[in-house]
């Protein structure tokens, strides 16, 4: 076994219950000075603290080399359509990007005051809303008079006239409603992630009820969400989409994981049917020019793989030269493009002959894990990280690392982000005093634990959660109905966006809006925001929160956020080569 020495993230031991803040309120009062070798397009790390206002993102940073190479090596799935991306290189751009950085706390130079109440909260979303659609607007952008061109800032075109014959830019828009297709898994072994679309619908709920949807013709509608039961099965996904299009005939269309986009988004964008903010994390998902009527609104894996890489990397010395990396693997979408982006990491890194890697493989939602835990317990490993999909899983992996008396052996171990929801890793689930979680860190993806105790007095978290409760929702009854409310939020922002641009709300205005969605959302910590620019910036969230769960305050503690907003470059995805042409 190699050296176990305890280490730090900012000089806060992964496992320790001490030295940093208790809560994302309560700042640290140690500081360093800001990184002097922070170059344009770099990964950086910063000290996050309430009252600092996010990052915004700015059109043209695409130098496109912080993380290209590592998105597109780390596309796996569990069908063709995804592929492993094993053709690529991590380019050497990576390297100079994020060394030195993961231990710098580096200075936020936009500060300004988060809300404090709904108001303040809905006042600062009318400016930007409104930013938005002048700057849509400004020198004859939006949808042309004639119907065949909708047009934005920075030469963003897209061409309507390639849109089939009989396509109507108002299908599934009535003079009360607007109809949202939501194909997503109501049974199976992921079904909680089926809960996103009823809190989206509840969100969407509450805004019609302020009649937030009339739009610039004067016309007042309400949301109608068609949910069908894919299973998380891509094939049954393909079959409803064909429902919800053909049948239903929907306004547009979101879809939840990788496989399920990889097998719809292609026709979605050749019907000319908007299919934004997609719960899952492919870079073929940021594809504005070929591909611009869908987004998603995730973290990429690839990313989250490549963070994970990056701190081990840069603490192999403290902990002896040499680590073993154990990982338990589910055999979906998910579980493999985070070992596969892990894998092509470690394959590409400088320090590769020092990391061992080993890995098991489950099939996603399996009863138990106990075998393969006790497998991957017995190569006695360094570093643990569950790379999968949110599932009982989560809290099965914290359970069996305990048990097997890895967790006084391991120097750190990782939750995914998808995971981050305290009804995974809170005490009444891992169980007695909750002591089995302590110290297990997350790469969180820059969202706010919503079911958390600590967010109890945050105003869009109460807010989020009284809607879920008029909805007939327990937000405590599932880890998804928060992200949930993160989804309906996005939809009811870029659903006004649009309806405000001349001609009110077509599928294009719709398309537009999201393209250019730049925004700040309640449901990140601050440090992290999201935004896209149309072909210069297309993904919505490129940045995430390095956290550590402190069991004694059943909560996540914000260590550092990492933003990379606008550099993460397009992605034409390519089937046949499994990876961004």
């Amino acid at each position: 076994m190699t050296c176990r020495t305890r280490t730090s993230w900012h000089r806060c031991g992964s496992w320790a219950s001490t030295c940093c803040p208790s809560s994302p309120g309560e700042a640290s009062t140690e500081r360093r000075a800001p990184s002097q070798h922070t170059r344009g397009g770099e990964m950086k790390l910063r000290r996050s603290e309430w009252g600092e206002r996010p990052h915004r993102r700015r059109a043209g940073v695409a130098l496109s080399l912080v993380v290209v190479a590592a998105i597109v090596a780390a596309c796996g799935g569990d069908d063709g359509e995804s592929g492993s991306g094993t053709t690529s290189t991590v380019d050497q751009a990576v390297r100079s990007a994020v060394e030195g950085q993961l231990d710098e706390a580096t200075a936020s130079t936009e500060a300004s005051q988060v809300p404090t109440s709904m108001e303040e909260w809905e006042a600062l979303w009318a400016e930007e809303r409104a930013a938005i659609v002048e700057r849509i607007s400004s020198d004859g952008g939006g949808t042309s008079a004639d119907g065949t061109t909708a047009t934005g800032p920075g030469g963003f075109t897209i061409d309507l006239s390639a849109c089939p014959a009989g396509w109507g830019n108002t299908e599934g828009v009535s003079l009360t409603s607007f109809k949202l297709g939501f194909p997503s898994p109501q049974s199976g072994p992921v079904a909680d992630a089926g809960n996103l679309p009823k809190a989206a619908e509840a969100i969407l709920a509450a805004y019609a009820r302020e009649h937030a949807f009339t739009d610039s013709e004067g016309v007042d509608r309400s949301a109608e969400i068609v949910v069908r039961d894919d299973m998380y099965d891509p094939s049954r996904t393909v079959a409803l989409v064909d429902e919800l299009i053909d049948s239903e005939k929907v306004f547009a269309l979101t879809v939840i994981g990788q496989s399920n986009f990889l097998r719809t988004y292609e026709k979605l964008n050749q019907r000319c049917i908007p299919m934004p903010f997609n719960a899952e994390g492919h870079p073929a998902s940021g594809d504005p020019v070929n591909h611009p009527w869908s987004s998603n609104f995730l973290l990429l894996g690839s990313t989250e793989a490549l963070i994970w890489g990056t701190y081990i990397e840069e603490h192999l010395d403290e902990w002896g030269g040499k680590v073993k990396v154990a990982s338990l693997v589910a055999t979906n979408d998910t579980g493999m493009s985070y070992h596969r982006g892990f894998e092509n990491f470690i394959a590409q890194s400088p320090r590769k002959a020092d990391i061992e890697y080993v890995s098991e493989m489950i099939e996603p939602g399996t009863p138990t894990i106990k075998d393969p835990m006790t497998t991957l317990a017995a190569q006695q490993p360094d570093i643990f990280i569950y790379m999968g999909p949110a599932s009982v899983t989560c809290t099965q992996a914290i359970i069996e690392v305990a048990e097997a008396g890895l967790k006084d052996e391991l120097t750190a171990a990782f939750q995914p982000g998808n995971c981050k929801a305290s009804s995974f890793i809170g005490a009444e689930r891992v169980g007695g005093d909750g002591s089995a979680a302590d110290g297990w860190m997350i790469v969180g993806g820059g969202w706010k634990d919503f079911n958390s105790e600590a967010l109890d007095d945050d105003p869009w978290v109460a807010w989020a959660r009284e809607q879920l409760a008029a909805a007939g929702y327990d937000y405590r009854s599932s880890a998804s109905l928060g992200q949930g409310t993160a989804t309906g939020w996005m939809l009811a922002q870029a659903l006004q966006v649009a309806g405000a641009l001349p001609g009110g709300l077509t599928r294009s205005n719709f398309a537009l809006a999201a393209r250019f969605f730049d925004m700040t959302h309640p449901g990140l910590v601050p440090g992290i925001s999201v935004g896209m620019d149309g072909a210069d910036d297309a993904y919505l969230l490129e940045g995430s929160d390095i956290s550590r769960w402190e069991a004694a305050g059943q909560r996540w503690v914000i260590q550092s956020t990492v933003d990379l907003s606008g550099t993460t470059p397009p992605c034409a995805w390519d089937v046949a080569a499994t990876a961004c042409r």
